[in-house]
């Protein structure tokens, strides 16, 4: 399928040309100072990368309010798990590989940050009250011990145009999610039915 890979890490230099300029390599730190926090405390959203044992990824997104993710200190933040789908993918993840990698999103700020670091999934009830939304205190939370910390520019942003409303496509660009469902799942519930727990589950987000 795919022709003239490239295999090392080499080959990838030679390719792009160069090596990372000084603010890129310096960019990088090892706990969250005052900036990572104040973007942590005012984003409304992130994606969260795990990995199991065997090497499968899974990305998961993360929403709520912001500040909905709470920084303990500048090496540890905690994550609430609202209720979801109960697949579960990232938490199986973390179980048996804790390595996570997180991208922290602003509204309208082209430029991103990011987390990396070890994952544990705590019940902790004193911490899982601080975590509560709409008078509903989450059953776990994915803890993360910081370890790496960096923003990322707003080339990929931009060149996507994300927040460019104008750009958007149309609500009936792509089947509705309940049309994609009963097509993907060969009919394992009815179109009506799929609509209608949809529909409901956009109703009770807590």
């Amino acid at each position: 399928m795919f022709r003239d890979l490239v295999t090392s890490e080499e080959t990838l230099r030679a390719i792009i040309g160069g090596d990372p300029s000084e603010v890129a390599r310096k960019k990088e730190l090892p706990a969250l100072d005052p900036h990572a926090r104040a973007f942590i405390a005012r984003s409304p959203f992130l994606l969260l990368g795990t990995s199991g044992p065997d090497g499968r990824c899974d990305v998961s997104p993360k929403g709520d309010a912001p500040g909905f993710v709470r920084v303990l200190d500048d090496q540890h933040l905690v994550i609430p798990d609202r209720p979801g789908n109960k697949r579960l993918d990232g938490m199986r993840n973390i179980v048996k590989n804790p390595h996570v990698g997180i991208i922290f999103l602003l509204p309208g700020n082209d430029f991103t940050l990011r987390v990396n670091g070890r994952a544990v999934i705590t019940r902790d009830p004193e911490l899982m009250q601080t975590l509560a939304a709409q008078g509903k205190v989450p059953l776990l939370g994915i803890g993360v011990e910081v370890e790496e910390v960096f923003l990322h520019c707003a080339r990929s942003f931009r060149r996507g145009r994300l927040w460019d409303q104008a750009s958007w496509p149309g609500p009936d660009a792509v089947a509705s999610m309940p049309c994609m469902l009963y097509d993907q799942t060969k009919g394992a519930m009815s179109l009506e039915a799929l609509e209608a727990r949809n529909a409901q589950s956009l109703v009770t987000l807590y």
